[in-house]
């Protein structure tokens, strides 16, 4: 993608690869209901994998196609990023375990905002019956959670919708600096991708908001996001928590 269109629409970069991410995402089935029913589809339960692969694929390419614009970041990575990373997956598991949503959101009437943010909870090692394509799945699947996500959600919550609500001239507002909103946008706005895991989105999201504030290394932001779904990948095939991821 050339630089001058990516200059000429500087949220492109920032907002494209998660765009996609979402997008095909919407296609994905869940325990509960088919795949694609937006748009008239019923993708089975079993096709999981297939609409994932394809979902990292497409994310990807995006990224690649923008790449020219995110190499301005000031990616320094310190040691700090390992801490809140390891902190942030004990916060996610915990938080995530003790279900409170269902606990305040279900009395109050507000259960089917659970429903939005329902995860696949993709067992391969209970779907199929070949260990090695289980773990193939496995494999991919956590290269999607540490290689893919933690970027694409990174750039478009810090690099964009933080400091698109600070100045007008968003970009030209310093990687790192946070005000009042900003603080708030980076809770919010985590908290809407992630409603069936609202409390958890807003604690996890505002600690690598303190990581970010203190560093100002978007390195220590992506690198913690990774180390987070990595400890939470290998969790999951410990624990059986599939409802995670």
């Amino acid at each position: 993608m050339g630089e001058s269109l990516l200059k000429r629409h500087r949220w492109l970069p920032f907002v494209m690869p998660l765009l996609v991410y979402m997008l095909v995402g919407g296609l994905e089935p869940t325990p509960d209901s088919p795949g694609g029913a937006v748009l008239g589809l019923s993708i089975p339960y079993a096709w999981y994998p297939a609409v994932y692969a394809a979902k990292l694929v497409l994310t990807a390419v995006a990224a690649l196609l923008v790449w020219p614009a995110w190499k301005w970041v000031p990616w320094r990575p310190t040691i700090w990023s390992l801490v809140v990373g390891v902190v942030g997956a004990v916060l996610w598991v915990g938080i995530c375990r003790m279900q409170l949503e269902e606990r305040w959101l279900v009395p109050l009437g507000l259960g089917d905002l659970l429903g939005l943010g329902t995860r696949s909870a993709f067992n391969p090692f209970e779907q199929w019956a070949d260990p090695a394509s289980a773990w193939g799945f496995f494999l991919l699947r956590m290269a999607g959670l540490v290689l893919i996500v933690p970027p694409i959600e990174e750039f478009f919550l810090r690099g964009f919708c933080m400091r698109y609500v600070m100045h007008r001239d968003w970009w030209t507002v310093p990687f790192g600096r946070v005000d009042v909103q900003a603080v708030a946008v980076s809770m919010i706005v985590p908290m809407l991708m992630h409603p069936a895991e609202l409390f958890a989105a807003a604690v996890w999201f505002g600690l690598v908001t303190a990581l970010m504030a203190r560093t100002r290394s978007f390195g220590d932001c992506v690198i913690a996001h990774a180390v987070t779904n990595l400890l939470m990948g290998l969790w999951v095939l410990y624990s059986g928590d599939w409802f995670l991821i």
